[in-house]
């Protein structure tokens, strides 16, 4: 594999999709800065997880007379942050969707997504939903709104963060998010089982490439289940107890006349030894009633074989057949669901991206804009994690997230660039590094 895409390809992407955005602003020769230069911007920001990075790029530029702005994400003119806001508010989200599937397909094109293939040649693709802003004074139109039993309201946004992910892979690759939002002609709220019918609608594509739907126990319904067998995924979910009498009534009458198929596991772990033990069960109808869905149901407890405490519990239901072969591999898969909430959720939140800091809620779709550019930032960086060997082995020395992009601020705000390959190889000089072999 050759190093053919890289950031240069990613801001050239952006860019093509930032010039169709809609412009909802009267004709006015007042009019200074473009949609594109406004979200450029916004973008930008976002990617070098610094709240004052247009600030210093408009410094140098008036104190050198150009900027990193111009020469890495070609931007002609930077706004202020007010004025990316007033300019962004009135655009919905789903006008930044495309750069998402986009770099996934350029990823698959160029094999930089074969580790990702897993069980049965599979993609594994969890979801989750996450809030990430919540007030009880400041609110718009679509937020979701909570009442309390004080009689006090609150009001949030939540969001449905998708992720391509693999068992062994600390990276995930985002999707598109679906917004948790009021939907026009349903009266009920609306919530993340809802979302994940209309990602799932409006993505079913991309069941030709073979993906396995993982989730909690909220997704493991009928209707979702089916809905997803219908598009052509495939799923391993959750499935508890309290949720799923009627199914775990027919799991006890098996255990009765000990038709519960199962097998264990013993191996080191590095502190000590741990037992696997699988339970599980073929064609299951998952609630009661005549022509219902059946599915395939295991349960897996994996406990120190020293102390018999258990370290690990849970169940599953899937689509795919089961046997002492696949069950292994379909709980490890299940168990990936996590990464949504471990690798994508919570690195958002914790590791410079301030995905909870409201940055701007506007009257309009200003919240979930911002939102899905800081997803686009994340998108990029994972993006280039896979792609650009320099970038990975400076992060790797680097260690943590927040002192790469620390220093990429700092470097961007005193030092001029004429392109990211530039600003790579002049860190790799001052870390002393030797240059990675393409390939």
């Amino acid at each position: 594999m050759s190093e053919s895409i890289g950031f240069d390809w990613f801001v050239s992407k952006i860019h093509l999709v930032f010039e169709e955005l809609p412009d909802f602003r009267l004709p006015s020769p007042a009019l200074k800065y473009t949609i594109k230069d406004a979200a450029l911007g916004a973008f930008s920001m976002f990617f070098s997880q610094s709240p004052s990075f247009l600030s210093y790029l408009r410094a140098m530029k008036q104190l050198q007379g150009k900027s990193n702005a111009e020469s890495l994400f070609k931007i002609d003119l930077i706004p202020t942050d007010n004025q990316i806001r007033n300019i962004l508010d009135p655009i919905t989200p789903d006008a930044l969707y495309s750069v998402f599937s986009a770099a996934f397909e350029e990823l698959e094109n160029h094999g930089y997504l074969e580790p990702y293939r897993f069980f049965e040649g599979c993609y594994l693709l969890p979801i989750d939903g996450t809030e990430y802003f919540r007030s009880s004074k400041i609110h718009c139109e679509n937020c979701s709104q909570t009442c309390h039993k004080n009689g006090k309201v609150s009001y949030s946004h939540k969001v449905l963060t998708p992720v391509l992910a693999a068992p062994d892979n600390p990276r995930v690759i985002p999707f598109e998010p679906e917004f948790i939002i009021p939907q026009d002609g349903t009266e009920k709220q609306d919530c993340e089982l809802n979302a994940a019918k209309r990602w799932i609608e409006r993505n079913e594509h991309l069941a030709q490439k073979q993906i396995i739907i993982l989730g909690d126990d909220l997704f493991s319904r009928e209707p979702f289940c089916l809905l997803l067998l219908q598009k052509g995924f495939h799923f391993i979910l959750v499935c508890k107890p309290d949720s799923h009498k009627t199914l775990y009534e027919w799991v006890e009458s098996f255990e009765k006349t000990q038709d519960t198929e199962s097998f264990s596991i013993r191996k080191w772990n590095g502190r000590f030894h741990e037992r696997t033990v699988y339970r599980y069960i073929n064609s299951l109808p998952i609630k009661d009633g005549e022509d219902v869905l059946h599915i395939n149901w295991v349960e897996v407890t994996v406990r120190n074989t020293k102390t018999q405490e258990i370290l690990y519990r849970n169940a599953f239901i899937t689509d795919f057949p089961l046997d002492q072969t696949s069950v292994p591999l379909i709980v490890q898969a299940g168990r990936t669901r996590w990464k949504v909430e471990n690798e994508n959720n919570n690195v958002l939140k914790t590791k410079g991206y301030h995905l909870e800091h409201n940055y701007g809620h506007g009257k309009q779709f200003l919240s979930t804009f911002l939102l899905t550019l800081n997803l686009l930032a994340f998108l990029a960086h994972s993006f280039l994690e896979a792609v650009d060997s320099k970038y990975q082995t400076i992060r790797k020395i680097l260690v943590a997230r927040k002192t790469f992009f620390h220093d990429f601020t700092t470097l961007t705000k005193y030092l001029f660039f004429d392109s990211w390959n530039h600003l790579m190889n002049f860190m790799f000089e001052q870390l002393e590094l030797k240059h990675p072999k393409p390939g």
